[in-house]
């Protein structure tokens, strides 16, 4: 059985830092693309960052590039997103993705609803 699981998750005040986690386990990963999406309150689910299982790609939301690092660890089978300077309109709930035979920026432009794989999320509450 497929399993994404996030954690890292909190409350924090604007210009702070997370780093979200995300464990996959339940079958081999390594033709997948993982990514990071969120869903703020009354919006729909969005995409923010993604990344080859190598690595060696990445893509990234515009309004978090350069604050966002996205990065993986194979031999831990864990995906993470480093948040920098976070501001009040990245408060969501944080969903970990693994999407097959994509690549990350074609991760970013696909429906919701086609995307492989979810974990159940991890809120991020940023304070003003």
């Amino acid at each position: 059985q497929v399993q994404l699981v996030e954690s890292g998750g909190g409350l924090v005040q604007a210009g702070g830092s997370l780093r979200l986690s995300c464990t996959a386990s339940g079958r081999t990963f390594s033709s997948y693309a993982m990514g990071w999406f969120r869903q703020a309150p009354g919006k729909e689910r969005e995409f923010v960052a993604a990344i080859s299982w190598s690595g060696s790609s990445t893509y990234y939301l515009l309004s978090v590039k350069g604050r966002f690092t996205i990065s993986m660890d194979n031999a831990k089978n864990t995906v993470y997103l480093q948040m920098n300077m976070l501001k009040p309109e990245d408060t969501a709930v944080y969903y970990c993705a693994a999407d097959f035979l994509v690549t990350p920026q074609a991760m970013s432009a696909r429906p919701i609803h086609s995307i492989d794989y979810w974990g159940k999320g991890t809120l991020v509450t940023v304070s003003s």
